[in-house]
């Protein structure tokens, strides 16, 4: 268990935790010299159990508020320090206010020096206590008085904390690692370690994780789990990574940074998120209103976008997105404190629901309706409501990122519910089964409008018709839905034409003869035939009249256009695809390869590789055969 303490500067916070544990958290010349905590101390306590309880000890003074807030977002359990000679101040509801916006539900009250007071005083102080915390999430907590100079009442404080250590409920393992780095230093022999709070998964040593948003790899030489070297650390403990990397050292590293698994590095600046205003504010928040926001170990500046109407009234909660000025590597269910432009004063905090909102299209009532599912708190019925509001397929890597789930966890889930699953090639869309229904009869219905508007053209191309009935829908679920149609019978292709089954073309006596004489012309050497001019001249035809030949018995599917006036027979096409397969299936699909195999000039064989790109040929070969080459088509 971590306990974070919480309170007005010179209330006792520092002098507590070391009667607690023995350990002077402050570990600053400066606050050695001033006498008051400037950064975040730790300390730690052995149990008899074992276990080890962690002590994150936090500045109490309003100008340090951020590094406060820096060590208060992974703390498990709250210690709030009121001085029984002052009562409650202003750092005091300051800290507590945070507190609650953080929704920490656990903790005590120390009432501190009560060395320094009379009985009187300490009953009124107590009574103050006990009306502050009223309406808080610490509402009836415990009020232990104490004196850390005389010892009265820590032993009291101290047994109620190992208790609450043995009670509590281990984070959940799952997920993969994530840990939010609040301090970073170099030692002899070592070199550089991170220390932070885990929020997420494990930690081995020897592990390959990144260092986000920077993007730096880093290995974990070495680790220290609740101030013990350990061979694995877990969600739920403050640890120190001893790391390593190539280009890695203490001047990359910033408090606010993470330390992840490499899966989950995907720096954001929008998060969707709810957003609950203090009732304390005597105005409402505006839309895009700049502010702090401190989310984790970082602080980032950014802009409220309020989606729900145009402002907050004070003491309410309403859904938003949080624009930031520098990315953050933020999940779903992630709190955060939002401070006022000047960072002086609190405003207001809440939780993450989308790492990966869109920019456009924020406010519409679909949009809002999923983010209400997502703040339901359950991924499956997160995932369902957005299948459902998703008519172009959700996107389930980004699903499960957000979610932070493991790829098993996030299969494990996709099989418990009702929908359809394309993957490939590292991508994945999941569909409700109504919306892939409806597709499928979108595309019907684009087809039957086709045919009618052109009655002479044997059908669309793939990628043509991809455009013409879901733009928005990736192309692996196109070529899913064009698949599984066909296969039902419900659609039929002609060479790389798709159309209705009962849908036909049909030439007028005159062109079937004059096909019938240029056919043959094309066919004697099929992967370089002639053009348009030389057929007209070998047959003595009009070169016009070859030409609206041509492109009519391309409308049919029996030739393809390959470039201007060069039209290629339905089986010279297919066997130069086969070709196109075979070279993708080894990574070696490059103009010049593909020029020697076929035989053929390299104009030539460009033209032939920049057709079967242009009808999206090639992109589904890529796709399939995952080719590290971006570009087909090289200067070669």
């Amino acid at each position: 268990m971590i306990v974070g303490t919480a309170g007005h500067i010179d209330h006792g916070k520092t002098a507590l935790v070391k009667a607690l544990t023995g350990v002077d958290a402050d570990r600053l010349k400066e606050e050695k010299a001033r006498g008051i905590t400037i950064d975040l101390g730790y300390a730690y306590m052995p149990l008899p159990s074992g276990d080890v309880l962690g002590f994150v000890d936090v500045p109490g003074h309003e100008k340090f508020i951020h590094n406060m807030l820096a060590g208060a977002t992974g703390i498990d359990f709250a210690l709030l320090a009121v001085a029984a000679d002052d009562g409650p101040m202003p750092q005091t509801r300051e800290h507590l206010q945070i507190l609650d916006l953080l929704g920490l539900e656990r903790g005590v009250v120390a009432l501190t020096k009560v060395d320094r007071v009379s009985a009187g005083r300490l009953a009124e102080a107590h009574a103050e206590i006990v009306a502050l915390l009223a309406g808080s999430s610490l509402a009836g907590s415990d009020i232990y008085p104490v004196s850390a100079l005389t010892g009265s009442g820590v032993a009291a404080l101290r047994a109620r904390l190992e208790a609450e250590a043995q009670a509590l409920r281990l984070r959940p393992a799952g997920g993969c690692f994530r840990l939010a780095v609040d301090r970073c230093f170099t030692l002899a022999g070592a070199g550089t370690v991170v220390t932070g709070t885990v929020f997420a998964g494990t930690v081995a040593v020897g592990d390959k994780l990144v260092l986000s948003p920077p993007n730096i790899p880093v290995r974990v030489r070495g680790i220290h789990a609740q101030d013990r070297p350990v061979q694995t650390g877990v969600a739920g403990q403050r640890c120190a990574l001893n790391l390593t990397g190539p280009d890695f050292g203490k001047a990359d590293v910033r408090r606010g940074d993470w330390v992840l698994a490499e899966s989950l590095h995907a720096p954001a600046t929008r998060l969707d998120a709810r957003l609950r205003l203090l009732g304390s504010e005597d105005k409402p928040l505006r839309h895009w209103t700049p502010v702090h926001i401190h989310l984790g170990a970082a602080d980032v500046t950014g802009r409220v976008a309020v989606l729900e109407g145009e402002a907050i009234a004070p003491g309410a909660d309403t859904l938003v997105q949080l624009v930031l000025d520098k990315p953050v590597a933020a999940l779903h269910g992630d709190r955060f404190i939002v401070r006022d432009q000047s960072a002086t004063r609190t405003l207001g905090g809440g939780r993450v629901l989308d790492s990966f909102p869109p920019a456009r299209g924020r406010r519409t009532s679909a949009r809002l309706e999923l983010l209400r599912a997502l703040d339901a708190g359950d991924p499956a019925d997160a995932l369902l409501a957005a299948l459902q509001s998703c008519a172009t397929g959700v996107d389930l890597r980004r699903f499960a990122l957000n979610w932070n789930l493991c790829l098993d966890d996030a299969r494990a889930l996709w099989a418990t519910l009702p929908m359809r699953t394309v993957e490939e090639g590292g991508l994945a869309s999941g569909f409700s089964l109504a919306a892939w229904e409806a597709l499928g009869q979108r595309l019907l219905d684009t087809l039957a409008a086709e045919h009618a508007r052109v009655p002479d053209m044997v059908g669309v191309d793939r990628e043509r018709l991809r455009r013409m009935t879901a733009p928005a829908l990736p192309r692996a679920a196109f070529l899913a839905l064009t698949d599984e149609l066909l296969a039902a019978g419900r659609i039929a292709a002609s060479g790389l034409w798709l159309h209705l089954p009962g849908h036909t073309v049909t030439l007028l006596p005159h062109e079937d003869r004059l096909w019938a004489r240029a056919r043959p012309l094309l066919e004697a050497v099929p992967w370089q035939p002639p053009r348009v001019r030389d057929i007209a001249a070998a047959l003595g035809a009009d070169e016009r009249a070859v030409r609206l030949l041509l492109q009519r018995v391309a409308r049919q599917g029996l030739v393809f256009q390959v470039a201007h006036d060069h039209f290629f027979t339905r089986e010279a096409v297919h066997a130069l695809a086969v070709v196109v397969r075979e070279l993708a299936a080894d990574d070696t699909l490059e103009a010049a390869v593909f020029r020697d195999r076929i035989g053929s000039g390299r104009k030539l064989a460009i033209q032939i590789l920049e057709f079967f790109d242009r009808v999206g040929f090639t992109r589904r070969v890529r796709e399939r055969h995952q080719l590290r080459h971006a570009e087909l088509l090289l200067s070669n």
